[in-house]
């Protein structure tokens, strides 16, 4: 039995879902969103609660049934609340900044990357050394956001880098004479 499959997930008011097939459409203030399931579970959605049941007792049954649930939670919490990613760059002139959808990076390199933002996520630039992104799909919130790390990843030494707000990069002792 999956822990998280058995759970239903709540409707807050203001959103609305509606199945056809395997297809779950939820819409809230902030997007309209879907899921498509695959064929070993069942969705439905009765009195502002989206039940998810799966269709055999095969392992792969189960293991559709937990992730199916979690995908429609993402939806509903997507479509209310959003996702949001904070990274912080630490160096000495390391710096970013927003110009039309573009995200320009300073990151010690001989160039100066330039990011271009995939329809759906906003990303702003409170201070030059913070990146906010923001959408309602936790996927690609969270890949654009490794996607941005990825350019300049910290090192234990100096801790030089772009890091997610609040992680904490083991430091290493440096080379003894």
């Amino acid at each position: 039995m999956s822990r998280i499959g058995k759970k239903p997930v709540e409707l807050p008011t203001g959103v609305t879902a509606s199945v056809s097939g395997q297809t779950i459409e939820v819409k809230g203030p902030k997007a309209t969103r879907s899921f498509t399931a695959t064929d070993d579970v069942t969705l439905k959605v009765e009195d502002n609660v989206i039940t998810i049941e799966p269709r055999g007792k095969s392992k792969r049954a189960r293991q559709q049934w937990g992730m199916s649930r979690t995908m429609v939670g993402n939806l509903v919490t997507g479509v209310t609340n959003g996702f949001k990613k904070e990274l912080e760059i630490q160096g000495v002139g390391y710096r970013a900044q927003m110009q039309g959808n573009t995200l320009k990076l300073n990151l010690g390199l001989s160039h100066e990357v330039n990011y271009e933002v995939p329809a759906g996520v906003t990303v702003t630039c409170p201070k030059v050394t913070e990146i906010v992104i923001e959408g309602t799909d936790e996927q690609l919130v969270g890949q654009v956001a490794a996607n941005i790390r990825d350019w300049r990843k910290p090192e234990p030494y100096k801790g030089k880098g772009i890091r997610y707000k609040g992680e904490f990069i083991f430091r290493k002792e440096g080379k003894k004479k």
